[in-house]
């Protein structure tokens, strides 16, 4: 155990020395194996881990689901999604910041990329919230907690990791998430009210819409609504595989923006490259956590967590909530892939261990990463609403979350103690 600490801290002190995460859990794993083996042995897992990574045919999913979310990005769907929304809800008292929730939560959906959809309506939805006469707070909040839907409401890339860390059902992962998903958007909205009963000023009510103008909202937005049923609705009824289904939405994606005027060569090549960019950052972390992970496994970590349980007879709901605690303090200094990837592998034994079902664990997992987007200091949905909206303090900003957060923390302990919310639809997946 006493070199698994060793190497947490090594690692720690590395990211904190702005060493790249992905370097700085490669080296540690690397120095760490060579350490407790000899520098044959360490070179060898390396060269196994790499190998392995790019030649696993389950990761191919990771860069075409970016392909697809960077085509949505592209089709800029996010106006007509918003203009759905707001037909619905605009009319209420805090109508535009529901509306936002509900069309990050649509966009999430075909977009898979929390920071994506936060940048996106940001452009969209700030400035209708701000003409109406919305409080910073409330509008700047609104989005950047509506854009954490992305990495919960499937297809998500997260997801994907997650259930081959754990060798589960990326099919069952993503049917597990749809249910905690339209759960998140409900304890969203409630947040919105609960800001608008505080103060009913932060948010005015818009312009009630005839029941012919959301119809018409409606149907600007079948694309997205198309696409979301092809690709889920085809891995749930067993037509193609999780894969597969990645390489038909890209298709399908691609066809959408083409179709709708926004691809030429130049915005072609710029999603090609970008895709290619941010895939080629994820399979470095993925390969610089594995590498750790070797590390950690050759230690006595692992077997000695599951002694501590037995030792101390601790409550097996008492040791999830530890978990729980645990991503929630590293989301203050740490984003949600390399969370995932740093914790998992460490954290999936002792859960099986405990006799819990590791797609409600996924589940939780990810819900607790989302947390990561919008507490401080980091909040990376929070950094990108002060890039692109500079004239808001990060004081406001975060004053502005504040309600979801609780919201989020709500949420967390409702799935805690009713596994059924995600378990439900998995149950009809073969």
């Amino acid at each position: 155990m006493t070199e698994a600490l060793v190497g947490f801290a090594a690692m720690l002190a590395l990211i904190f020395l702005r060493v790249p995460i992905a370097f700085a859990m490669a080296l540690v794993g690397l120095l760490g194996l060579a350490w407790m083996r000899d520098f044959s042995a360490a070179f060898a897992m390396v060269g196994a881990v790499v190998r392995e990574s790019g030649f696993q045919y389950l990761l191919s999913v990771v860069p075409l689901f970016i392909l697809m979310g960077n085509f949505i990005t592209q089709a800029r769907l996010s106006r007509e999604l918003y203009a759905a929304a707001y037909a619905f809800l605009g009319h209420r008292r805090g109508g535009l910041a529901m509306s936002t929730v509900v069309a990050c939560g649509g966009f999430g959906a075909v977009c898979g990329s929390s920071l994506a959809t936060a940048a996106t309506m940001s452009k969209v939805a700030y400035p209708e919230m701000r003409k109406l006469g919305y409080s910073d707070a409330l509008a700047s909040g609104s989005i950047a907690a509506g854009g954490t839907l992305g990495i919960l409401i499937p297809p998500s890339v997260v997801m994907v990791v997650y259930a081959i860390l754990t060798q589960q059902s990326i099919g069952k992962m993503f049917a597990a998430g749809i249910l905690p998903g339209l759960v998140a958007i409900g304890f969203y909205l409630l947040a919105v009210r609960w800001t608008i009963w505080r103060n009913p000023a932060a948010g005015p009510p818009g312009e009630r819409h005839t029941w012919r103008q959301r119809g018409a909202a409606l149907r600007e937005v079948w694309g997205v609504l198309v696409l979301f049923v092809v690709v889920m609705g085809g891995i749930y009824g067993g037509v193609f595989s999780s894969t597969e289904a990645a390489g038909i939405g890209a298709c399908g994606a691609f066809l959408f923006a083409l179709l709708r005027g926004r691809l030429d060569r130049k915005v072609l090549s710029d999603v090609l490259v970008e895709s290619a960019r941010t895939t080629g950052m994820l399979f470095l972390v993925l390969i610089g956590a594995l590498t750790f992970a070797n590390f950690i496994n050759f230690t006595t970590l692992p077997g000695d967590l599951q002694d501590a349980v037995r030792q101390f007879d601790v409550h097996p709901m008492l040791v999830i909530v530890a978990i729980c605690a645990i991503y929630v303090v590293l989301g203050c200094v740490l984003e949600s892939m390399s969370m995932i990837l740093l914790t998992v592998p460490l954290f999936y034994p002792l859960v099986q261990f405990l006799g819990y079902d590791l797609i409600w664990f996924g589940i939780l997992v990810v819900v607790v990463t989302e947390l990561s987007f919008i507490t401080p200091p980091v909040g990376l949905n929070v950094m990108i609403l002060k890039s692109l909206l500079p004239g808001l303090s990060m004081g406001t900003l975060f004053q502005g979350v504040r309600p979801f957060l609780v919201a989020d923390l709500l949420r967390l302990a409702l799935l805690i103690a009713f596994p059924s919310i995600s378990l439900l639809l998995p149950r009809f997946i073969g």
